[in-house]
């Protein structure tokens, strides 16, 4: 079957919303198609209907083109455990963790995986769309490479580049990228795209020209800023920006190693929320009425963060006034007595001193849970369906007033005061009737939103969005011209 593979001149210059856009544009054409990243480097994760993980992106991709996500649409996930360091998730289950420098060694083993869970979409699907990572003309880092040539070779695919005109430089973004890269990998470039352009499409004309004279690369188009890109799903955790206007003020603790935050999507769309995102170096507010500590890749490690940003004071006082806190997975077992890593499994074996508000005691183990979840929450008897993805356990006291039912058993825990909670589950906001109960107990009006209707929505936008400005018909001729190596 076809595919096509777009990468990009560097991180962060549109790879992924392009991509989550053509899967719309050929699902809305009649095609099945199916998404596929080699290799992702992110700690927000989906829980597939398999029962692994993947990175959010490649969440969002098969949700525009109508699909389940599954492990094989990303079967090499990194996940950061420190500034040297990783998680390696291959086919959605844990390999190992790794430093930086001893990844490369990996590779060779991992491209076997890669190829084989690219077949298997390959062969059920009319078209693939695959994502690079990063940039091709990182050629330091070519040999053995997974995520971007090195695939596209293996899996004889022609390849698009992509340019971000708004980060400036782009003419020299693809030129540079052509300049400094292997001529075979070069005969893999079948044409560029320029992304993000804001002004009169007439003042970058000879621009455009100049691209495609000096690569001999044709153009597929020049894709002005998408304005509805922030009702989609987050991937980077520095696209998390304040949001709203809504008269329920929210909190959340952007910890060093954040994960898992697509918990924000929800309510930083949501008309009853301002949500504000409290970076290093600021205090929380005063006003607000909640405050989130979302999810973490390294729990102990962001409980020293928070206590270095002086946010556990700040959260005293807030309690004093009667605020209400929610933690989430690593935010949960934070709000806790003590977290027990014995085996050093998120970093060195030891223990710490949680934060106390809640009655429990964590114990990090190997055996990761990892499962899509549907539940009902205990206060407000509504269903909400998600996922759980963390190590460790949490017992105590407080667990007998659960924060959820899963089926017969018990989730989460609540303070007595009923000022505390902490969950699990991640996702839990997506669900509206739950989502609009929880707000009221804020202090909301009940208003009518749908996160689902709102995001698909979007990706139809985004769909005739490209419609408009790219050369689909080109786009989807070149994918029907993938070989088979060799």
């Amino acid at each position: 079957m076809p595919g096509l593979m777009i990468q990009g001149t560097g991180s962060n210059v549109g790879k992924s919303l392009l991509v989550a856009g053509l899967c719309r544009v050929f699902r809305q054409r009649g095609l099945s198609v199916a998404p596929f990243k080699p290799q992702n480097m992110s700690n927000n994760a989906a829980v597939t209907a398999d029962g692994g993980e993947i990175g959010r992106a490649q969440a969002l991709q098969a949700w525009a083109a109508g699909l389940e996500p599954h492990s094989d649409m990303n079967p090499v996930l990194l996940k950061p455990e420190s500034d040297r360091g990783a998680q390696v998730i291959v086919q959605g289950r844990r390999l190992t963790s790794t430093r930086a420098r001893d990844y490369a060694a990996l590779k060779p083993r991992l491209m076997e995986a890669v190829l084989e869970s690219y077949r298997r979409l390959e062969a059920k699907a009319d078209l693939v769309m695959v994502e690079g990572a990063g940039s091709p003309a990182e050629i330091n880092l070519r040999a053995n490479d997974i995520a971007n040539m090195g695939f596209a070779r293996a899996a004889g695919l022609p390849v698009v580049l992509v340019g971000d005109i708004d980060r400036g430089g782009v003419i020299a973004q693809i030129v540079g990228s052509q300049a400094v890269m292997d001529p075979a990998d070069n005969a893999l470039i079948r044409g560029f795209i320029v992304n993000r352009f804001r002004g009169d499409p007439a003042l970058f004309e000879d621009g455009y020209r100049y691209i495609a004279e000096r690569t001999a690369w044709p153009g597929f188009g020049l894709v002005p800023w998408f304005t509805g890109a922030g009702a989609l799903p987050a991937e980077d955790a520095l696209d998390l920006t304040p949001s709203g206007s809504g008269p329920v003020k929210i909190a959340c603790l952007a910890f060093s190693r954040i994960a898992n935050f697509d918990d924000l999507d929800p309510l930083k769309m949501d008309p009853s929320v301002r949500l504000e995102m409290v970076w290093p170096g600021r205090p929380i507010p005063g006003d607000a009425a909640l405050v989130i500590l979302p999810g973490s890749k390294s729990t102990r490690a962001d409980l020293a963060f928070l206590r270095q940003q002086g946010w556990d004071i700040d959260l005293e006082a807030h309690h004093r006034r009667g605020g209400r806190i929610l933690g989430i997975c690593g935010g949960y077992q934070m709000l806790g007595e003590v977290i027990a890593d014995p085996l050093g499994l998120e970093g060195d074996p030891g223990e710490t001193r949680g934060l106390g508000y809640l009655r429990l005691q964590t114990v990090m183990s190997a055996e990761k849970t990892l499962a899509p979840v549907t539940a009902r929450h205990a206060r407000t008897g509504f269903e909400v369906s998600g996922y759980e993805i963390h190590l460790g356990r949490s017992e105590g006291a407080d667990t007998a007033r659960p924060f959820a039912m899963i089926a017969d058993r018990p989730e989460g825990a609540v303070s007595a005061d009923g000022l505390v909670e902490g969950s699990y589950l991640h996702g839990l906001f997506t669900a509206d009737a739950f989502r609009a109960a929880w707000l009221q107990g804020l202090g909301a009006q009940p208003l009518t939103f749908s996160y689902a209707k709102k995001v698909d929505q979007t990706l139809d936008d985004l769909a005739a969005h490209l419609e408009a400005h790219l050369q689909i018909d080109a786009l989807l001729e070149l994918a029907r011209q993938t070989s088979r190596p060799g």
